[in-house]
């Protein structure tokens, strides 16, 4: 088990069996990690992994951090947080229109890692981040490619609820340009109400993450939808008061002002001929592709979304003081 050959293997998901945690694994088969959002990346890789072997591919967890030893250490180019449904797709679909970055979109790993805890309550802070960096020297060694005589920028866009990781996503990366995204809450709640991210389901994200308790949670979706944008933004405002190393972006700032804020803050250079291709792509629908994007109309806010509305002013206007 000394020598096991792990190139082109990534760790994708986390299982218990037998009361042990287990660590499954992908063999990406030279996939570009182009998706919108990694579980198609991951769909597209078990499909041929299906087709060139016979078995699952299973270790123990602690290996995951032993085999990663010998492999380099990645320091992303931003974290891209978001409080859903504000642009953070099509940002991560414009910065992966340049060949110098690759972004990895709401990996399921990192999330089965970062909230593993509430799973497996003795796993300490120390071991969790340890997986976690070892996890992201896995997935940026794939996205360098084999041969790359070119300078790889790793962009990270987290899941929405994992801005409440923050603390502990900060001590591990320091200096690095968190990207905190938004937009009105009430446009949010509006595009969850047709179609419901996980957050916006009442304890399919476990509900303390939020700081709620479990008398708090109720039935109505509605209600707790909202509470949770609220969470969002009281947390974006706690961050923003005390890390200048965050960027505040709205939503109805447009996609190609928000690219560039995204480019400078990050201390990357975008060429003319990569911007024109990023306004043709901006055009289209973030998720689709190949759909051009059709703005949504205004409807009235709903009484429970009051504090979450006062709570985006004032986030609002502390983002354009620090223009």
């Amino acid at each position: 088990m000394d020598h096991i050959e792990i190139e082109n293997w990534i760790p994708y998901k986390l299982a218990t069996s037998a009361g042990q945690s287990q660590c499954h694994w992908l063999h990406t088969v030279g996939k570009q990690f182009t998706e919108p959002f990694f579980d198609e990346t991951i769909l597209k890789c078990r499909s041929a992994n299906n087709r060139y072997y016979e078995f699952s591919s299973v270790s123990a967890l602690e290996m995951t951090v032993s085999w990663a030893g010998g492999l380099k250490e990645v320091v992303p180019a931003a974290f891209i947080f978001h409080i859903s449904r504000c642009g953070s797709t099509l940002v991560s679909q414009l910065l992966s229109t340049m060949e110098q970055n690759t972004v990895l979109s709401e990996v399921p790993f990192f999330d089965d890692i970062l909230r593993l805890p509430f799973k497996e309550p003795n796993f300490t802070e120390a071991e969790i981040n340890n997986l976690l960096v070892s996890a992201f020297k896995y997935y940026a060694r794939e996205t360098a490619g084999a041969v790359t005589l070119q300078k790889k920028d790793l962009f990270i866009k987290a899941d929405s609820w994992h801005i409440f990781f923050y603390r502990q996503l900060r001590l591990l990366y320091p200096g690095v340009p968190f990207i905190l995204l938004y937009r009105r809450p009430d446009e949010v709640f509006r595009s969850h109400s047709k179609l419901p991210g996980m957050q916006a389901v009442p304890g399919m994200i476990e509900p303390q993450l939020f700081g709620f308790k479990p008398e708090e949670i109720g039935h109505d979706s509605s209600i707790y939808l909202a509470n949770v944008l609220t969470s969002y933004l009281q947390k974006y405002l706690e961050i923003a008061a005390n890390d200048e190393r965050c960027m505040l972006i709205n939503y109805n700032e447009g996609p190609m002002e928000m690219i560039k804020r995204v480019a400078s803050f990050s201390n990357i250079t975008i060429s003319a001929q990569a911007l024109e291709l990023m306004e043709q792509r901006s055009h289209y629908h973030s998720k689709k592709p190949g759909e051009h994007f059709r703005k949504e109309a205004m409807a009235d806010i709903p009484a429970h979304l009051e504090k979450a509305m006062e709570l985006y002013y004032i986030l609002d206007k502390k983002r354009m003081a620090m223009l």
